[in-house]
């Protein structure tokens, strides 16, 4: 029998602690506090990640899971030319599509992608095009129109396997080398909604229709041969890794299913790990390999869907970023502010019944203690991250139910609200950034009360004073503000119609930036600097738990709020740690939600002899 010397190369280490994330599978060693052997085991795990922008299904998908791209689809009316892009974070904008399509056929990579065929309406397109990281421009025409075809590949060396159309299912494979197709080998028989992966020479084409069917097929560059067929009858399921190693999740067999399987080159395994939600239809192309893939989109029957599902085998259990219930306000309101950390934040003013808010209370990470009241009881104020828990500043807002509208400043010090000198614009539905003693008020809604000009004003604070700044691009309402006083973030709010214009300030001048995922305002406002942003939350359209962060170069969403709400308060460090309190469901609510981003850790075993 071998010994783990001759096998690892060295000796089991008898540790005081287990090690750290750089160790690997099947690593054995004594822990000698805890009196026992251990190991680290490989895991197969899904886990929950940010949702898509836009639900769909029907896709095109090309890339990795850290570098993922989804295009084309079906919203439910229609077809889609919407691209996203992700970081292995959150979703984001890309290039939108000449020709907007549904069931198509999609291989590359997020910064070369192709994508070809499909449907813009009730017929077959041949249109091909090539994406750049940026934008899409022609390529050229597939010999034949088809829609739910498998694809591999990448962008100058690509398949397009089987389809169908109105009129039935192809054998017809045709190969891309960036530039035209040309005829490769035949399928065996005609096929559709099957999927594929690998690269043009050594490619695998999986289950598919009429019907679903267990086939699995190899393609060697110009003929396929039969391999060992997937243990569950299936089609439309979407698939990640090469001809050696792979792995499909979801599909149709018959039904939406959430079942995994994975390939070693010679067998399908069911996997133990299955999606928290099934579907099918999330894109017949490849995405990242047999350890690291994942699912977006797709059809739940009934429905469509924007959830997104990372697989991962690893020796790491990985748990998706997530919001939790917190402990609930004393007083139900909306349209005001927090300031501080997710477990030492401060929530003051707001509207609820019957009319504006002086309350403030003050929140420990587990419950939220009333305090002592504002001066001026106000909504509609500097919505934004302006101070902390014990050194906040609030300025403007609206006093009363028929929209009145103050210039007033106050200060809180731990203990009371002071008031300070007040800002020379009277106003409200403004946005605020910075801190006590260098603060910047932004955009809003001049006095007299609403309808009223909407602003691009800027006022800078330094802790007794008001000044004139630069004014915004987009004069607006509602929207969000975080950051510095030297380098502030204004996004989203109501220009009218609602916006996703974002812009940065460098304590002089504002310069338009990348937008938002979505156009919208009135979020909970959170982050401490201009590079790290959460607006949690909206009050347009129906998905008003909608979360995006922004890191200094684009949005990106991330995963939704438990609640759906409007005009919450928001306090924490941005984009690993927020706390939402309150908001309009569309009646005021005192819930509260903690968010955690994404963590990691060591699947540790303890070895025993049963």
């Amino acid at each position: 029998m071998s010994e783990y010397k001759e096998i690892k190369g060295k000796t089991i280490q008898s540790l005081g602690t287990d090690p750290s994330e750089t160790s690997t599978e099947g690593q054995v060693w004594y822990n000698s506090a805890a009196g026992a052997f251990k190991s680290l085991v490989a895991l197969e795990a899904f886990s929950s990640a940010a949702p898509i922008g836009t639900a769909r299904y029907t896709l095109g998908v090309a890339g990795t899971q850290t570098a993922g791209l989804l295009f084309a689809g079906d919203t439910l009316p229609g077809p889609s030319a919407l691209t996203e892009e992700y970081n292995g974070s959150g979703w984001t904008s890309g290039g939108n599509m000449s020709t907007a399509r549904r069931s198509v056929g999609g291989f590359g990579t997020q910064t070369a992608a192709v994508v070809t065929g499909g449907n813009p309406g009730p017929t077959v397109t041949t249109a091909t095009e090539e994406y750049d990281g940026s934008s899409w421009t022609s390529g050229g025409a597939i010999g034949t129109g088809r829609r739910n075809m498998g694809s591999a590949g990448i962008l100058t060396a690509g398949l397009a396997i089987g389809g169908q159309t109105p009129g039935g299912y192809f054998t017809a494979v045709e190969e891309y080398d960036g530039t035209s197709w040309t005829a490769g080998g035949a399928f065996p028989t005609g096929v559709a909604s099957n999927s594929g992966m690998g690269v043009q020479t050594a490619a695998l084409s999986i289950g598919g229709g009429p019907g679903q069917q267990s086939i699995n097929f190899l393609y060697n560059g110009s003929s396929w041969t039969a391999l060992n067929p997937t243990n569950t009858v299936r089609a439309n399921t979407q698939s990640g890794g090469d001809s050696t190693s792979a792995v499909i999740m979801g599909g149709y067999a018959p039904s939406v299913s959430t079942a995994t399987e994975t390939w070693d080159g010679t067998n399908w395994t069911t996997s133990s790990a299955t999606l928290g939600t099934a579907k099918a239809q999330m894109g017949t192309g490849p995405v990242g390999s047999s350890t690291a893939s994942f699912g977006a989109g797709g059809y739940t029957a009934p429905g469509i869907t924007a959830t997104t599902e990372e697989y991962n085998k690893s020796i790491n259990v990985i748990t998706g970023a997530a919001w939790a219930s917190g402990g609930n306000m004393n007083t139900a309101r909306n349209s005001f502010e927090g300031a501080g950390l997710q477990d030492a934040a401060l929530a003051y003013g707001g509207y609820g019944t019957p009319n504006v808010k002086n309350e403030t209370e003050s929140y420990d990470g587990t419950s939220w203690s009333e305090v002592n009241n504002l001066s001026t009881a106000r909504s509609h104020f500097g919505n934004g991250e302006a101070g902390t828990q014990t050194a906040a500043i609030i300025f403007k807002g609206n006093t009363s139910a028929s929209d009145t509208s103050t210039n007033a400043t106050e200060e809180w010090d731990g203990t009371n609200w002071t008031t300070t000198n007040a800002v020379p614009t009277v106003g409200q539905r403004n946005m605020g950034a910075g801190s006590q003693t260098s603060a910047l008020s932004f955009g809003g809604i001049v006095n007299p009360a609403p309808p009223a000009p909407r602003t691009g004003a800027t006022q800078e604070y330094d802790g007794s004073t008001w000044t004139s700044g630069g004014t915004m691009n987009t004069a607006r309402n509602d929207g969000g503000g975080a950051g510095t006083q030297t380098a502030a973030l204004a996004y989203g709010g109501d220009t009218p119609p609602s916006t996703n214009a974002t812009e940065e300030y460098d304590g002089t001048s504002w310069t338009n930036v990348n937008n938002m995922v979505f156009s919208s305002g009135y979020y909970a406002s959170i982050g401490k600097t201009q590079t790290d942003v959460m607006a949690a939350g909206n009050l347009y359209g129906s998905d008003d738990d909608e979360v995006q962060v922004y890191d200094g170069t684009n949005w990106t969403t991330r995963a939704r709020l438990t609640t759906a709400r409007f005009s919450g308060a928001g306090a924490g460090g941005g984009s690993s740690s927020a706390l939402v309190g309150g908001g309009g469901t569309p009646a005021s609510t005192t819930a509260t939600e903690e968010f955690t981003g994404e963590t990691s850790a060591l699947n540790i075993k303890t070895l025993t002899t049963s």
